[in-house]
């Protein structure tokens, strides 16, 4: 195939992405954007039908957003990695178009192993500016040969042209993230101005060895009530990071790292998982993922256990896991919670973390519901 012909195909294969897009509108499925890029890969390069995977940052997992010829539902509540799906790690790490028969190798349910058993599935991965984004596999028609070189590029353009408009919708992510860091440069730079200039005159004029008059005593009052009207001001604009927003509940975020990570036994020792209050929702996720991969990483953890609860008008949670006493004492406590005690002093709480029992380590977020 000559340059002007490939050429041509891609512009065709984009009209045809336009035409199928054009159709997705107001009131359309959430899933109508991706499972139209889906058809288009199923009509472009001969497929019977694909599903696309994708790392969702807002559900923080990978999940299934769209499909052609596929029921998506049926994959809704499926748990997937690069280690699950050994062909999409492949994939992504070569950056090439991928050929494979059966699924015997995929960390799946017997259920969806039986859809694709002796069926030729090709992976296209989505990758761009060194981000993994997701994949998309497709099945081949058994009745055609393997894909040719011009088809593989083809899938590789469109992989990574949905791969580009996924990173550039993050790239706004980041914007606003630097736009948050300034603002905290600046907090520090008003109260070392206003609250720390006003204490340090008072300081010289306390420290002179002189009593000091009347007036001089007004003075002093005066300059530290308003150093702490400043302070007290500045300390009601957010000190800290915030949780990205979620779009799962923390019981459907429990149920993720219960099936992410079954080695760990992550049981629910009380309270009601669906009863976290919406303003918490996000930092409870947070501290919930920090805690486990925290105890995977530096503890030789058998259990983790999950507690919640309200009480007087306060929310608890509470994950205790059993590697205290094998932890890896250079760890003791990392950023992540870190970050998090800065939030939920936002949220008007206080988070703690530390050994509260012989081999114990715990992890507690106490913070008001109102």
């Amino acid at each position: 195939m000559s340059a002007l012909d490939a050429a041509s195909g891609h512009v065709e294969a984009f009209d045809v992405i336009s035409d199928l897009l054009l159709g997705v509108g107001e009131g359309s499925p959430p899933d109508a954007f991706f499972s139209s890029l889906c058809e288009a890969i199923c009509r472009l390069a001969s497929m019977r039908r694909a599903i696309m995977f994708r790392y969702d940052s807002v559900r923080r997992r990978v999940r299934a957003v769209g499909a052609h010829n596929i029921e998506l539902a049926s994959f809704a509540g499926l748990h997937v990695t690069v280690d699950s799906v050994p062909v999409a790690r492949r994939a992504l790490a070569e950056d090439r178009v991928l050929q494979v028969v059966g699924a015997e190798d995929f960390a799946i349910p017997e259920s969806l192993r039986e859809l694709l058993e002796g069926v030729p599935i090709i992976c296209t991965p989505m990758a761009a500016a060194g981000r993994y984004v997701g994949v998309v596999l497709s099945e081949r028609d058994p009745a055609r040969p393997e894909i040719t070189e011009e088809e593989r590029h083809l899938l590789w353009t469109l992989g990574k042209a949905m791969a580009m408009a996924s990173v550039a919708r993050r790239a706004t992510g980041y914007s606003e993230r630097s736009r948050q860091l300034q603002q905290r440069i600046d907090l520090a730079r008003e109260i070392h101005e206003g609250v720390i200039q006003r204490l340090f005159g008072v300081s010289l004029a306390l420290s002179g060895g002189e009593l000091l008059d009347a007036d001089a005593q007004r003075r002093c009052a005066e300059e530290v009530q308003a150093a702490l009207g400043e302070l007290r001001a500045a300390l009601q604009r957010p000190l800290g990071r915030s949780a990205p927003p979620t779009g799962v509940s923390f019981a459907e975020e429990l149920q993720r790292m219960q099936a992410l990570h079954p080695e760990l036994r992550i049981e629910l020792a009380g309270g009601d998982p669906t009863q976290v209050p919406a303003q918490l929702q996000a930092l409870a996720q947070s501290i919930l993922i920090e805690a486990v991969r925290n105890a995977e990483k530096h503890a030789e953890t058998s259990r983790i256990e999950v507690a919640l609860g309200h009480d007087d008008g306060a929310f608890t949670l509470r994950v205790r896991n059993d590697g205290a006493g094998r932890r890896d004492r250079s760890a003791r406590g990392g950023i992540g919670l870190r970050l998090a005690a800065l939030e939920a002093l936002q949220q008007g709480g206080v988070l703690e973390f530390g050994e509260c029992e012989p081999g114990i380590w715990q992890v507690r977020m106490v913070a008001p519901t109102g």
